[in-house]
């Protein structure tokens, strides 16, 4: 009989015990704080991750329950990266929903080699600022490329600011540092840079093909680059992008400063925003006899070559199968 009980009552403590923990859980951990605080939840960062730091940042009393929480309402997929202000009298149901839609900062992720006008449209997608007042304060070139938490009610100066800022902090001092400031001025880096970051993928390519292309200036060779010509194009309205993807005989002959087929030396200025990895590339570039390149027709590789006859036979070879 006694047996019989304690088979009875004991999924009743266990019930009542998990009923107690749960509302425990639930409850702020502070119900009388009247200070808000940022909480941070960065891109890709999964519920128990944020469930863990919030935990750990005292803003929840245990992270199962805020899981268990955000699987009941449903709101998984909406909870949002950014920062947030949130007090510890709010409840872990109240943060749960606050964080699919309190955030006060978002973030906005710039890619490697994109020219302004296409930065300009990527922080417009997250933060509603005019992309024309954006182009007119930046300068091509000298936006570093990088994952920004950014008010959502930033202004264009706001923005240009914290990309320019960020691009003094990173990018000057690794010229400044550098032996090529011997030779090219910072203009002249950023350019070339620019140039590398369109043609290549790997640093090893990178590194290879920025040699390859100070080979060429040395002997006062076109640099005969199709992206300085896409660049010059603008906006390919026919194909709806930016640098367009076929150029014909005509593009080739293009009247412009950024010919690098009809013109020597660099191009006036760059033609997109490079990565660190490609400005590293550029101030340690790899030493060879190499005056051609091609990229085969997947796009992984690169196949040198030190004079035009094997090059040629490479283009034979790697393009035209």
């Amino acid at each position: 009989m006694k047996k019989i009980v304690t088979l009875l009552v004991l999924p009743l403590v266990v019930i009542a015990g998990l009923t107690i923990w749960y509302r425990e859980g639930l409850l702020p951990v502070d119900k009388n704080a009247i200070t808000n605080e940022i909480f941070v939840i960065h891109p890709g960062e999964g519920v128990a991750t944020i469930a863990k730091n919030l935990e750990s940042e005292e803003f929840i009393r245990d992270r199962v329950v805020f899981y268990l929480v955000v699987k009941q309402l449903g709101i998984e997929k909406s909870i949002q990266a950014g920062d947030f202000r949130l007090n510890r009298s709010m409840s872990t149901t109240e943060i749960a929903n606050e964080l699919t839609h309190g955030t006060i900062d978002v973030w906005v992720t710039v890619i490697e080699g994109l020219r302004k006008e296409e930065i300009a449209e990527a922080v417009a997608k997250k933060i509603p600022i005019s992309t024309q007042r954006f182009d007119a304060l930046v300068e091509e070139g000298y936006l570093y490329p990088d994952t920004y938490l950014i008010p959502k009610e930033a202004s264009e100066e706001v923005v240009a600011d914290l990309l320019k800022k960020t691009f003094n902090e990173r990018v000057v001092p690794l010229y400044e540092q550098s032996t090529m400031k011997n030779n090219y001025s910072l203009h002249e880096v950023l350019t070339l840079a620019s140039l590398v970051e369109r043609e290549a993928r790997t640093l090893e390519d990178k590194r290879m093909v920025a040699g390859i292309l100070l080979n060429r200036l040395e002997l006062d060779m076109p640099l005969q680059i199709d992206a300085t010509i896409q660049y010059a194009l603008g906006y390919d309205a026919q194909g709806k992008r930016w640098w367009k993807e076929h150029l014909t005989a005509a593009d080739l002959k293009l009247d412009s400063p950024y010919n690098t087929y009809l013109n020597t030396g660099l191009p006036p200025g760059p033609i997109a925003n490079s990565g660190l990895d490609t400005l590293r590339a550029v101030l340690d570039p790899q030493e060879s006899d190499y005056l051609y390149y091609i990229s085969d027709s997947n796009g992984t590789n690169m196949h040198y070559a030190e004079d035009y006859e094997t090059h040629q036979d490479n283009i034979e070879r790697y393009l035209n199968r």
